[in-house]
């Protein structure tokens, strides 16, 4: 929590305590059905709250905005960014159930009224989205393949709509293809040493009936 509040010191008193409760929500809920590593557990703001929360360093999310994270796993970082963003509805996706009951008993411990999730493929959602969030779950062409016609129309933001990626290492060949594609450093960031290699990427994306 320390960590937490040291990037992001005006959290409200509501937002301190549902980032507070993350933890034992999460091991113990972990213990019984595993989403998430031992190591990952015992540093679960480093690397996974705080990780999530690099997005709100790159835009602001306006009231009343549509995001859904794909491939969800244990609810990062869609739930970490719903209480975050509690004027803003979060779609939580992921094809494999037993992960979505974590996030579910996590959502509803926190009593998070702006998450909702979905056990399904990617592919079969029909909804539109400003933004679409998530933790390396494909390589971008695959990711974007999946989410194809998934955004709205309307831009709210400066940002363009489209996809906001979490990921590391080096993404040349893997964006040679995206042009508009934006990189963003997470050590710019932060200072722990976890985040000198990652990075988030913004790919604009346009409206597709």
């Amino acid at each position: 929590m320390e960590l937490l509040l040291k990037y992001f010191p005006n959290l409200t008193e509501d937002q301190i305590d549902k980032f507070s409760k993350l933890s034992a929500l999460y091991q113990d809920w972990n213990l019984k059905i595993n989403v998430v590593s031992r190591k990952d557990i015992d540093e679960l703001y480093l690397r996974h709250v705080l990780h999530s929360l690099a997005i709100a360093k790159v835009i602001q999310f306006k009231e009343g905005s549509e995001i859904m994270d794909v491939g969800t796993g244990g609810g990062f970082p869609g739930v970490p960014l719903a209480i975050l963003f509690p004027e803003c509805n979060f779609h939580l996706v992921d094809s494999i159930a037993k992960k979505l009951k974590v996030v579910n008993e996590v959502v509803n411990g926190l009593g998070l009224q702006n998450v909702k999730t979905t056990h399904t493929r990617v592919e079969e959602i029909n909804e539109t989205y400003d933004f679409i969030v998530s933790r390396a779950v494909a390589a971008m062409p695959t990711f974007v393949h999946w989410v194809k016609g998934k955004i709205a129309k309307t831009q709210n933001h400066e940002l363009k709509n489209g996809i906001l990626y979490l990921k590391g290492g080096d993404l040349s060949e893997e964006l040679q293809d995206y042009k508009t594609a934006s990189l963003y450093n997470l050590s710019d960031f932060y200072t722990e040493s976890f985040y000198e290699t990652k990075k988030i990427v913004h790919l604009p994306l346009k409206y597709k009936k």
